[in-house]
């Protein structure tokens, strides 16, 4: 649950891409452990504010801090507590999953003996020792989902990025990751920030973020949110606080 200093902190982020407003004066935090869901259509903003978190984009206002270290170009320190797994795979599929894993960890300065200790120990927990030799394009979406999974755990991250990541998965490894995800959280204190369209990966999580045209337009646990717009389901909460916010930002054009 959360602790006196967030491990993720928005305040005012906004990005546009020439007339087009991508995030609009988003602003929350996540606490230590926290499961968090950021949920909205495509198109909603999503994918930009993973690439500003990621360092791929700079924001155009507004502040962000990572485990209490401010976001900001140039400062590797920030970006060396966060983990990705990415909507588009973004793991070498001619090179083994123990390969692929090595040079992540290279990256971020780890030894070989504590990568090797890590890779190890990941590989066991996510199921995938005995596939640590093979090629990546030789193994199924589920496993090279858990091994891209393993790849942003490898640096012991505080905040864990997932961006879409169960998009073309079968519904079986699409609960296996979503429960993965959610177990570490519970169990080594790692906070996940997991932005999906799928309402039902959404209804476990501890805070829900609905993002919408660019604008955080509601925040708080499901269950609150179900209460408070006295709807029986998230698709129907969901479908009921978009459309109220389309209605006013068309209502405040005319």
């Amino acid at each position: 649950m959360t602790t006196r200093q967030p491990v993720l902190r928005l305040e005012g982020v906004s990005k546009a891409y020439g007339a087009k407003c991508a995030l609009d004066d988003v602003s929350f935090q996540i606490g230590r452990g926290q499961f968090v869901a950021l949920l909205g259509e495509n198109g909603a903003g999503k994918t930009t504010l993973f690439q500003i978190l990621t360092g791929l984009y700079t924001a155009d206002r507004g502040t962000i801090e990572i485990a209490g270290i401010p976001l900001g170009q140039g400062n590797s320190m920030a970006r060396q507590q966060i983990g990705a797994v990415f909507q588009a795979p973004t793991i070498d599929g001619e090179r083994s999953a123990e390969a692929n894993l090595l040079f992540h960890a290279r990256l971020f300065g780890l030894s070989r003996n504590t990568a090797r200790r890590r890779i190890d120990s990941l590989a066991a927990q996510f199921g995938f020792t005995d596939s640590l030799g093979q090629p990546m394009r030789t193994l199924s979406g589920g496993m090279r989902r858990r091994v891209e999974l393993a790849r942003a755990l490898i640096n012991a991250p505080a905040l864990l990025l997932m961006d879409e990541p169960t998009v073309g998965l079968d519904p079986v490894s699409r609960r296996q990751l979503h429960s993965e995800v959610r177990q570490r959280c519970a169990s080594e204190n790692v906070s996940a920030l997991w932005a999906t369209h799928l309402v039902d990966e959404a209804a476990t999580a501890d805070q829900l973020l609905i993002l919408h045209r660019g604008r955080l337009i509601a925040a708080d646990t499901p269950q609150e949110l179900l209460v408070r717009f006295a709807a029986t389901d998230l698709t129907t909460l969901f479908m009921q606080i978009t459309d109220q916010a389309d209605s006013k930002r068309w209502a405040n054009k005319t």
